[in-house]
C-alpha cells in the first residue's frame, strides 16, 4: 500500500482534470451495454417467434411464406448490424485511447507547461506520468471486459441466420483478451508519443497512425502466429468452423503448388491432362481449427504485452532523463 499512496494525489488530479471525458465515456459504454442487451433479447424474441410458426428460410418459402420470411431475414439483419456497430467501437477503441492519452493527457500539459505546477509540488515527473497510465488502466480494466462480455453473449443470440466465424477479424479481435490487451497497448504508445512529440494534435496524430498501423499489421499476419492443421486428399473435406490459411495442388513429389492450376480448365478432359502436365496427384488445406482460437489469442497477447512493456519503459527512461 505504501507505494501506491504517492499515486493518490496526481491520479485524483487526474480524475479531476478529465472528468466530463470519463464521465461522457462511461455514459457510452452504459449506452452500448444497454443496447446489446435489448438487441439480444430482441433478437431471441424474433428468432422463436419465427421458428415456432410454419415457415422456414430453407428452400422455396412459397407464396404464403415470402413475406413472413424476407420480414425475419430484414428484422434478424438489422438487429444483427447493432452487434456489428459495437464491435466497430470496440475494434477501434485502442485507437481513440492511444490518441487521448498522447494528446490531451500528457502532450497538452507538456505543451502548454502546466506540468510545472505538479511538479513543483514534490510530485516527482515518474509519479506524475505513473498516475496518467494508472487511472485510463483502471478504468478500462475495469469497462473493457465487460463490453467484450456482454458483445460476445449478444453475438451468441445473432447467430440465426447470420452467424459469424470465429476466425473472422472483427470477431476475433473483439474477443476473448485481445480487446483489452489492444487497449492497454494503445494506451502506452499514447504516452510514449506524447513524450517524444510534446505538441497536443501531432502526437495525438502520430500515436493513432502507430496504434492503428501495428494492429492492422498482426490481424494480417494473425494466421501465422500459430501453425496450422494441414488436410490432403483429392477431395477435401472442408469442415464448417476451419479458417483457410492456404490451399493448393500437390505433385507426385510432394512439392506444392500454391492455388489450383487446373482450376480454370472449361472441361473434365481438360482438367485432367491439366492434371498430367503438372503431375498433380494430391490436394492440401492448410487451416486453423476453431480449437487454434486460444492459441492465436494468447500468442498475439504475448507480443502486444512484450510491445507495452517496452513503450512503458521507453517513456518513462526518457523523462527521467529530460527532467534528471
Amino acid at each position: 500500500m505504501s507505494a501506491l499512496t504517492p499515486l493518490r494525489g496526481p491520479a485524483r488530479v487526474v480524475v479531476r482534470q478529465h472528468r466530463w471525458t470519463l464521465w461522457i465515456a462511461g455514459g457510452l459504454a452504459l449506452a452500448a451495454v444497454i443496447t446489446l442487451i435489448v438487441t439480444a433479447l430482441r433478437s431471441a424474441h424474433v428468432v422463436d417467434a419465427f421458428e415456432s410458426g410454419p415457415c422456414s428460410v430453407e428452400g422455396d418459402p412459397g407464396r404464403s411464406c415470402y413475406q413472413p420470411v424476407r420480414n425475419y431475414l430484414d428484422t434478424t439483419f438489422a438487429l444483427n448490424g447493432v452487434g456489428n456497430y459495437a464491435a466497430l467501437l470496440l475494434a477501434v477503441l485502442p485507437v481513440i485511447i492511444s490518441a487521448f492519452v498522447a494528446g490531451p493527457m500528457i502532450a497538452r500539459e507538456l505543451e502548454s507547461g502546466t506540468f510545472k505546477v505538479s511538479w513543483t509540488q514534490s510530485v516527482p515527473p515518474a509519479h506524475w506520468l505513473a498516475a496518467k497510465l494508472a487511472v485510463p488502466a483502471a478504468l478500462l480494466l475495469a469497462g473493457v471486459p465487460v463490453l467484450t462480455a456482454v458483445l460476445s453473449w449478444a453475438r451468441s443470440y445473432a447467430d440465426t441466420p447470420y452467424p459469424a466465424q470465429w476466425h473472422d477479424a472483427p470477431v476475433f479481435s473483439t474477443s476473448g483478451v485481445l480487446p483489452l490487451t489492444h487497449t492497454f497497448f494503445g494506451m502506452c504508445v499514447g504516452a510514449l508519443a506524447g513524450l517524444l512529440i510534446r505538441r497536443t494534435l501531432p502526437a495525438l496524430t502520430v500515436a493513432a497512425l502507430v496504434t492503428g498501423t501495428a494492429l492492422t499489421v498482426l490481424t494480417y499476419w494473425r494466421q501465422e502466429l500459430w501453425p496450422p492443421r494441414t488436410l490432403t486428399g483429392e477431395t477435401l473435406n472442408a469442415k464448417e468452423g476451419m479458417w483457410w490459411v492456404e490451399t493448393g495442388d500437390l505433385t507426385s513429389g510432394g512439392e506444392r503448388l500454391t492455388g489450383t492450376a487446373c482450376s480454370r480448365s472449361s472441361s473434365e478432359g481438360d482438367r485432367l491432362q491439366c492434371l498430367t502436365d503438372h503431375d498433380i496427384t494430391n490436394h492440401y488445406l492448410d487451416y486453423h481449427p476453431a480449437s487454434h482460437f486460444w492459441p492465436l489469442q494468447l500468442v498475439e497477447t504475448g507480443i502486444l504485452l512484450a510491445l507495452t512493456a517496452t513503450a512503458v519503459t521507453v517513456a518513462f527512461r526518457l523523462l527521467r532523463r529530460r527532467t534528471g
